[in-house]
């Protein structure tokens, strides 16, 4: 076990001071506390009903199980025992930054930026993509810190990713870009099939990482599932995509069990050949 340096420390407490500021200003800035939510933010273009890749209203309600675990990714990464895992050497302050550029994207939109917005949740997926990258190539140290871990950043970077497909649609709408040829249904069908396919990337990548890679899964279910929910009702009706949206989250919601055991079994084997 390495020894817990003054560096290790300073990074525990700046982790969990800037956590706590981050969480409560992401909250604050979302409107959770009477000010203006972010549906209404932008002139609405990032409202449930904006396009068709808009996720209706409830899909929104997975932020409060995201914001739960990054504060008890804080508290338990700033635990004594904590300073030297290297793990949360790797990640904390990635971490970190995730939070808060999701506290800058929510102070973009209500600043009316949608065209910053989807930068700013670019570079919040990119982040969240290394953080991926590493959990999956650095091996589980303490159950508690690698379980709250794994855990929260899949949720987060499973429903970042589809937030960000709904982010790009909405600053498309409200640039005036239009259809772009094809049609707002075409379109809608492509991207989703693209969220599918980044979903089987994820599982297979981290097909060793199952504490990783289902809950990335789940979370895009859930995103995506509430894509197709939201254009069988409302104002934006459309068969098709609510189709596609279903299918998309069935994919995502198999791809990393699928890819969990193929691992395991092919681990199993080389076992039996050894």
């Amino acid at each position: 076990m390495e020894t817990t340096t003054t560096r290790d420390r300073v990074r525990q407490v700046a982790v969990l001071l800037g956590a706590v500021v981050a969480i409560a200003g992401a909250a604050v800035g979302s409107g959770a506390f009477g000010g203006q939510p972010i549906a209404e933010a932008a002139g609405g273009a990032l409202s449930a009903t904006a396009t068709p890749l808009a996720p209706d209203s409830p899909a929104f309600s997975i932020w409060s199980l995201i914001y739960l675990g990054l504060g008890v990714f804080a508290v338990v990464q700033a635990l004594p025992r904590q300073g030297a895992d290297p793990r949360l050497r790797a990640v904390s302050w990635w971490v970190l930054a995730s939070m808060l550029l999701n506290a800058l994207w929510i102070g973009v939109v209500q600043a009316g930026s949608v065209g910053g917005s989807v930068v700013v949740i670019g570079v919040l997926l990119a982040v969240l993509a290394v953080v991926f990258v590493r959990l999956v190539r650095i091996a589980h140290t303490g159950l508690a810190a690698s379980v709250v871990t794994d855990l929260t950043v899949g949720l987060y970077l499973g429903w970042v990713s589809v937030a960000t497909l709904a982010n790009i649609a909405a600053f498309l709408a409200d640039a005036g870009v239009g259809d772009l040829g094809l049609g707002a249904t075409a379109w809608s069908v492509i991207v989703l099939a693209a969220a599918a396919a980044l979903s089987i990337a994820y599982a297979v990548f981290g097909r060793t990482r199952p504490t990783v890679i289902v809950p990335i899964g789940l979370a895009m279910a859930w995103g995506l599932t509430w894509i197709g929910l939201g254009r069988t009702t409302g104002p934006v009706v459309d068969e098709t995509v609510a189709a596609a949206a279903f299918v998309a989250a069935g994919i995502a919601l198999l791809a990393p069990v699928v890819t969990s055991i193929a691992s395991r079994a092919r681990v199993a084997r080389r076992g039996t050949l050894v």
